[in-house]
């Protein structure tokens, strides 16, 4: 029987449709026609361009062309689908300069896909089905009218997209200047879709645009007392005279109209004190119990009670340390390769800063030591005696266990400071809370079980809660052997988390925090700062991982400049502010939603032009942090 074949295109045109369909529905994003008219358009221009692609040979070579590049769509499709289940931020390109860290967890790789068998099985279906029907698809040749009629048709469809850019309702208003200046990769896959996201992201790394700088006014407010500024005697006018980069000058210029903040009544209030920093795998509010973790507890509840503070997650653990570290907002493509390298000027690192002032400095990792390269950047934030498993510290505790103990680690490494009659500054990133949460290859999980087993909590929070009780133990045995030395009272214990525990999906978590929403709530967490001496302190102000390090050089009396830093001092008079993965933010004023441009007050007073202006002062803080390091800004501005 003689059939007549379908084109080829047909079958190009309904892959990407089901692709970007499922996408949107596999990411639990909002569906609807509206959310759906700017793929629907550019997925019609991209058909046409690989239906051309695949009709220049003879019939096999363009069947062959045909089944790799609808195989390569849905290989990228199921990629960017469990990225965003299992990290829980959207696929990025630059997120592929980090396969050295995929590599190091192959089992988890694994377990990953497991988890995704199902969306991995949906995403295949148009590939299988074509496969199926290959005898009835058209492989041959098209005719150069055809291939005209084609571009035509292409370039009616990006029209088509062009003219929702431009329409300025309510519905798609900056949507124009989304897709030509922003570089948002989460909200351009919301808004656009998941192949014209790529695209806008592939054009943003090889063609990038100078950043718009917005001019926001920094209101001066009336202190009780006059207090100084944080800042340094920089002389920006005479660096702009000399710089030929616009770029910088720019920066230079946008520097010096801020006024930065103010020193407060707590500058100083740590000053010569020993500090111990943690960067604590995976820790979020949900991990704070008084009965399970009553350390956790205390120190919740005792010296400074941040009761607004997130650690957002913008790609797992790396993301989190870099705003703990830096006080900037982590660009992928920077972390990945400048970051990563360790070859910028950081002259208001932690391990610099703190020897400057005569403390003895360490870090310890209780995980391979160069996992991320964090032996290359944490060198270049002055940590010159850093230790982890395979470079010595395997020597004390066991490394063979998955994940390590951080009970081990407190245990074997209190001594190398606590006998040092100089002050220290010691950092840990512990790693006992790590995913995967189970009682299966989870060891921290498997050693605490008994504690959890009865809770009435789906497996993997319980073993979740397992893993954080290892680290309320080293907490607790930290604690003793300060006291045991004398030194409890002249040293503060900070910790934040790098993100919370994205391996437990938000039905689970809600289980044990029913407030959490996929957006902001679910980055919710504690920044501890304690020291026994001091009364409690409770601070509402909005805050994140970006404000740890100005807060701490302010407690600490530590020269810098705040300008610089896009994180601010939580104790300042400066209105709080977190920016989430999605450029989503909240301040003390209320939520803003980029995705549905939705702000919700928390204030019945808010200034005229508020969110445009915080939208304004959000997209400096992310251009800025990416331009301090894609120029070396601290180099120019302040030398090594």
């Amino acid at each position: 029987m003689k059939y007549k074949k379908i084109s080829i295109g047909f079958f190009f045109y309904f892959t990407f449709l089901y692709l970007e369909i499922a996408f949107k529905i596999l990411t639990h994003q909002i569906f609807s026609i509206h959310t759906f008219v700017f793929p629907l358009c550019y997925t019609l221009l991209l058909s046409c361009l690989f239906t051309i692609l695949s009709s220049f040979g003879k019939e096999k070579i363009n069947k062959i062309i045909a089944f790799l590049l609808l195989l390569f769509l849905t290989v990228w499709t199921c990629a960017e689908v469990i990225f965003k289940n299992s990290f829980h931020v959207y696929f990025s390109i630059a997120t592929i300069f980090f396969a050295d860290q995929a590599i190091s967890f192959f089992d988890k790789i694994l377990e990953i896909l497991w988890n995704n068998i199902l969306p991995i099985i949906i995403l295949w279906i148009p590939f299988l089905f074509i496969i199926l029907l290959q005898k009835r698809i058209s492989f041959a040749p098209i005719k150069v009218k055809n291939k005209i009629a084609l571009l035509l048709l292409g370039v009616i469809s990006y029209l088509c997209f062009y003219a929702f850019l431009l329409d300025q309702n309510t519905l798609y208003a900056s949507s124009y200047e989304l897709y030509y200046s922003m570089d948002n990769n989460a909200l351009n896959k919301e808004t656009f879709g998941m192949f014209s996201g790529t695209l806008i992201e592939m054009r943003n790394l090889l063609f990038p645009k100078e950043k718009v700088l917005y001019e926001v006014p920094v209101e001066e407010k009336e202190e009780p007392v006059v207090y100084e500024p944080n800042i340094l005697d920089i002389p920006f006018d005479t660096l702009m005279e000399t710089e030929e980069d616009e770029t910088v000058k720019s920066m230079h210029e946008y520097f010096k109209k801020d006024l930065g903040t103010l020193q407060n009544e707590y500058t100083n209030f740590f000053s010569g004190k020993n500090l111990i920093l943690f960067m604590a795998e995976s820790f979020n509010d949900i991990a704070v119990s008084e009965e399970l973790t009553p350390t956790l507890y205390k120190f919740t509840h005792e010296g400074f009670q941040f009761k607004n503070f997130y650690s957002p997650v913008i790609l797992s653990t790396i993301g989190g340390e870099f705003q703990e570290l830096t006080g900037l907002y982590p660009n992928l493509s920077m972390l990945s390769n400048v970051w990563r390298g360790g070859k910028n000027a950081f002259p208001f690192g932690l391990g610099k800063v703190f020897q400057e002032k005569g403390y003895m400095v360490k870090a310890y990792h209780n995980h391979k030591y160069y996992f991320q390269n964090r032996d290359v950047y944490l060198k270049s934030l002055g940590f010159d005696e850093y230790l982890g498993c395979q470079n010595g510290l395997e020597k004390r505790i066991n490394c063979q266990n998955w994940p390590e103990s951080d009970l081990e680690m407190i245990q074997e490494t209190t001594s190398d400071y606590l006998s040092s009659e100089r002050p220290f500054f010691t950092y840990y990133v512990t790693v006992s809370g790590h995913m995967s949460y189970n009682f299966t290859n989870n060891s921290m999980a498997i050693k605490n079980k008994e504690m959890v087993e009865n809770l009435p909590y789906s497996t993997d929070i319980k073993a979740y809660l397992a893993s954080q009780i290892e680290l309320d133990k080293a907490l607790a045995k930290l604690i003793q052997d300060l006291e045991e030395q004398g030194k409890l009272e002249d040293t503060v214990i900070a910790l934040v988390g790098d993100h919370y525990p994205y391996d437990i999906s938000l039905d689970h978590i809600k289980e044990i925090a029913p407030s959490k929403d996929e957006t902001m709530e679910i980055n919710r967490s504690y920044f501890i700062l304690w020291n026994a001496k001091m009364d409690s302190v409770k601070v509402s102000k909005v805050g994140g991982n970006m404000d740890v390090l100005p807060t701490i050089y302010n407690l600490f009396g530590i020269p810098y400049d705040s300008r610089l830093f896009m994180g601010k001092d939580l104790l300042s008079s400066q209105e709080g502010l977190v920016i989430f993965a999605d450029q989503s933010w909240r301040s003390d004023k209320g939520r803003y939603y980029a995705s549905t441009k939705e702000f919700v007050p928390s204030s019945d007073i808010i200034p005229e032009d508020y969110v445009t202006k915080t939208n304004q002062l959000v997209s400096n803080q992310v251009n800025l942090s990416k331009l301090i390091l894609e120029k070396n800004y601290y180099k120019k501005v302040l030398g090594e």
